[in-house]
């Protein structure tokens, strides 16, 4: 019987291993590289919103403005006047030597273009900037200091203007300005996109979301790619979402960077994602879309104009709440996927964050924090450790019991309950602990997994990303032999950090007495070996979490339960 149960207890472990591991795999995917992207414009009927993409695959020759500000480079094309050559200066695609920056913004016909841009649309008759717009420049260069101005004359007597600046992190603020010279008044509606022409490979994860994002009304809409095709191909127009509300926010996310276009807040504006068809990579084009409800007024003589501001860069949580201060952008932090437990995430960032501030090292950061959770725990986990010491004074007790009753297990359940009434010991306290450590845990992962200032930290040693797993593998003696295991099967790959935690845990579990059940104390004897598969993969700052988070267990648990244990009397002399 014995044999029997502890078949059924490995049978059910490995299953557990097996189902995580496909779990992992489908909802925890590992980091991938940044993408690229890149747009195009087109003329559109008054109040309507611009449509999909339908350009060229390759980007019109011609010449650019460039731009240099300390956080980002790259050019804007003048024909179009489309921004589509933005570089990140501050980020490298891996951690090796000599790795590429990581380019947010790509031209068509590049691998993965993704750009933006800014237009009119106007009634038939008045000719408007298009794609073929070749723009003149003020000057060849856009920094912090210098603004640009691009003006073109449509020969009709409106001269358009684009008023461009960018600031020292990752804002361009984009005026719109008409200038009319006729003697009727012009009404115009002012517009602004971004737009993808591929569809990324995405990481198929509930813990993360990438692609169309805005905020519509103060609610935060997130659109799928297959959602955004799927509805795109069955409405007229290609539009799957629409709205229509004060100012917002709108554009497409990837997991560490972010594009999107803020129109001014007060102004009643239409919105829409949609989906159409180009010429260009895989026939794909997502795009995010504004245009004012109502039309600007350029009088005679006068001139009209609009405002909007286009991010396009990290998404840096202090950077993205000093801009939502600034320019009242609401709620543009959520462009950081914390999630349904925000309460608990951001918080969770903002003390790893600050933190890191006074130790210089996201790992520290993670040790310090795991010591302020157990104290925060600590009345609750010395209340287990307790109750736990108490049912190891009984095991002699639980022993009889299971020799007494060996043939009947319902009536060795029923005596160890009533055992355990007489002593007043909760059997369940043990879990509660890591019951409510669940949330702070799964908050943890996420904000090691989604936030950009978790991305590439090193810690000590062997760990150079705290975002990424364990490098090493004990399954090639740690890059002693040249040969990479998980080529056979991801399972095979188990680093020193994963075996760390694996031992911390085994050390903790000698600690908690065995469970009534022979079974079930044979199945908890291979927890630490499940754990250790299930964590190996991993980001490294979450198993360092875990590893350190057991080790202070054991110490916690060993003072208490010492404290708890009978005091042995020593006999009277005669």
């Amino acid at each position: 019987m014995d044999q029997k149960r502890l078949l059924i207890a490995l049978v059910f472990s490995f299953a557990v291993l097996g189902i995580f591991t496909f779990i992992q795999d489908k909802f925890f995917p590992h980091p991938q590289q940044p993408a690229a992207q890149t747009t195009q414009a087109a003329q559109t009927s008054p109040g309507a919103a611009p449509g999909a993409a339908t350009g060229a695959a390759v980007a019109p020759p011609g010449p650019r403005l460039s731009v240099a500000a300390p956080l980002m480079q790259g050019s804007i094309g003048l024909t179009g006047a489309i921004f589509d050559d933005i570089t990140l200066t501050s980020y490298h695609q891996s951690i090796k030597p000599g790795s590429p920056l990581v380019q947010i913004l790509g031209r068509r016909g590049s691998p993965t273009p993704t750009y933006a841009q800014f237009g009119w649309s106007a009634a038939p008759g008045i000719d408007v900037p298009d794609d073929s717009t070749v723009w003149t420049s003020s000057a060849q260069t856009l920094t912090p200091s210098s603004p640009v101005t691009l003006s073109w004359n449509n020969g009709q007597g409106l001269i358009f203007q684009l008023l461009l600046s960018v600031d020292d992190k990752y804002m361009f603020t984009v005026r719109q300005n008409v200038i009319n010279s006729t003697s009727a008044p012009v009404a115009l509606y002012p517009w602004s996109r971004v737009v993808r022409d591929y569809k990324p490979k995405e990481q198929t994860s509930w813990v993360l979301f990438e692609g169309p994002i805005g905020v519509f009304n103060g609610t935060l809409k997130q659109e799928s790619y297959k959602t955004l095709k799927s509805d795109g191909e069955h409405t007229t127009g290609g539009g799957a979402f629409n709205a229509t509300g004060p100012g917002g926010w709108a554009g497409i996310t990837d997991k560490y960077w972010l594009t999107a276009v803020a129109p001014a807040q007060k102004a009643a504006m239409h919105a829409t994602m949609s989906y159409g068809t180009v010429k260009a990579g895989d026939g794909s084009a997502y795009q995010t879309s504004f245009i004012t409800a109502n039309p600007v007024i350029a009088a005679p003589g006068g001139s009209a104009a609009f405002t909007s501001h286009l991010f396009t860069g990290a998404k840096v949580v202090k950077i993205l709440d000093g801009y939502q201060r600034e320019y009242h952008i609401p709620n543009f932090y959520k462009a950081v996927d914390f999630g349904m437990l925000y309460f608990i995430t951001k918080p969770i960032f903002f003390a790893l964050d600050y933190l890191n501030s006074l130790t210089g090292n996201f790992g520290f950061a993670i040790l310090i924090f795991t010591v302020g959770i157990k104290l925060l725990f600590f009345p609750l986990a010395s209340y287990s450790y307790r109750s736990m010491a108490r049912m190891r004074a009984v095991q002699p007790k639980i022993a009889a019991l299971r020799e007494q009753h060996k043939d009947d297990n319902v009536k060795l359940q029923q005596a160890t309950m009533e055992l355990y009434k007489a002593e007043k010991i909760n059997p369940a306290s043990g879990c509660l602990p890591m019951l409510l450590q669940i949330p702070v845990f799964f908050s943890l992962y996420k904000v090691i997994f989604i936030t950009i200032e978790m991305r590439q930290a090193p810690f000590y040693g062997w760990i150079h990303d705290l975002s990424a797993p364990d490098p090493t593998n004990i399954f090639n003696l740690f890059g002693l032999i040249p040969w990479d295991p998980t080529s056979i099967s991801p399972l095979l790959h188990v680093g020193a950090l994963p075996l760390i935690m694996g031992f911390t845990m085994f050390l903790q579990q000698k600690l908690n007495p065995a469970p009534a059940d022979p079974a079930q104390a044979r199945m908890f004897q291979f927890m630490p070996f499940i754990f250790t598969f299930m964590l190996a993969r991993s980001p490294a700052g979450l198993v360092l979490y875990w590893a350190w988070n057991n080790l202070l267990s054991v110490g916690q648990q060993w003072l208490i339960m010492r404290q708890a244990a009978p005091k042995k009397t020593v006999p009277a002399k005669a």
